[in-house]
């Protein structure tokens, strides 16, 4: 790790530990104490390894994408790429470092550049596409419960549904509508040029055009591997659900026991949804409040809530900055070239 990802990292957990000092400010500190110490473990343990089981099917992804031929990438080998991701998503705006650091990890395991990248756009086409129907499936099932909890949170929860809906469009687009796709680009950037200037304009222009190039060459494979392709999204779907669980447990462990799987699913997806908006490394701040926001609901005790946030909030963020920064530090396996 760079000292700037070191001072990140440094910065975001500092951001944490604010938050939660600011929002435990007025309770009870003998009453939080013993809350913590009236946590039903068996419960927090179940929350710990649905996280860790969401990193190991992703990692199944990962390998499944590789798998070519003679050409594999061992499990332990394979691990550590979601590992990583998850630290660099978390120190960084809008989880953009998450792509150039599995990349990074992939070609020091052996995995030549370009296949590296095939491998993660396929992977995120993939995910991108999953989240949208988990989102979805989200509101069918879940439509009136998300109209009473949440209120002013709803523009946000419409508004990330719509980016994830054109980032969608947008790669189908690109897959099956290239050359109009394309055109339509270009038609975009010329009111672009009336605020920029002419070589930044072109800049820009050149940039869109080569990532374009790039992912309609590799959507090729996508096309052509469907089996591997309907095996990826399978498995991004349990991942997902693992990952969405992981409150409900949390709040099994705090002793809430009046609330419904199903219910947490939904309310969880929703906190996602809304922490992609925030420009900030992991939607700090944003994403306490919207759990604080639709748990209060369910969760009576301030005290409880509070510290549920404080375990959701370590389970699904601090746990893979954590682990991420273990698997950073272990020297991965080098395999042979895959390319």
């Amino acid at each position: 790790m760079t000292r700037k990802n070191k001072l990140a990292v440094l910065i975001m957990v500092l951001i944490g530990a604010g938050i939660f000092i600011y929002e435990a400010r007025d309770l009870n500190g003998a009453k939080l104490v013993h809350e913590l110490l009236s946590l039903d473990l068996k419960w927090l343990l179940v929350a710990f390894l649905l996280m860790f089981g969401s990193w190991i099917v992703e990692t199944f992804v990962v390998q499944i994408f590789i798998k070519n031929g003679t050409d594999t990438l061992d499990f332990k080998t394979a691990l550590r790429v979601p590992l990583v991701e998850q630290l660099f998503n978390a120190i960084t705006p809008m989880a953009s470092g998450g792509q150039p650091a599995q990349l990074f990890a992939l070609m020091q395991s052996g995995v030549e550049a370009g296949r590296a990248s095939s491998v993660l756009l396929m992977k995120f086409v993939v995910y991108q596409f999953m989240v949208l129907i988990n989102f979805i499936l989200t509101l069918v099932i879940g439509f009136d419960q998300v109209s009473r909890h949440f209120g002013a949170l709803a523009l946000f929860i419409v508004f990330g549904f719509v980016i994830h809906v054109i980032v969608i469009v947008g790669l189908l687009m690109v897959m099956y509508y290239y050359k109009f796709t394309k055109r339509l680009v270009r038609l975009i950037m010329v009111p672009v040029g009336w605020f920029v200037k002419p070589e930044r304009k072109l800049a820009m222009q050149t940039d869109l055009d080569h990532k374009i190039d790039t992912f309609y060459a590799e959507s090729l494979h996508l096309k052509r591997e469907k089996v591997r392709v309907i095996k990826a999204c399978l498995l991004t779907l349990v991942q997902l659900l693992l990952y969405y669980a992981v409150p409900y447990f949390v709040l099994l462990a705090l002793g809430v026991n009046h609330v419904s799987i199903v219910e947490v699913i939904v309310l969880h997806v929703m906190i996602v949804m809304i922490v992609s908006l925030f420009p900030i490394p992991g939607g700090a701040g944003g994403a306490e409040y919207s759990f604080k926001t639709l748990f209060a609901t369910y969760v009576a005790s301030p005290s409880k809530l509070v510290l549920g946030m404080l375990l959701w909030r370590f389970l699904t963020y601090y746990l893979g900055m954590i682990c991420g920064i273990i698997a950073m530090a272990l020297p991965p396996k080098k395999s042979d070239k895959i390319s």
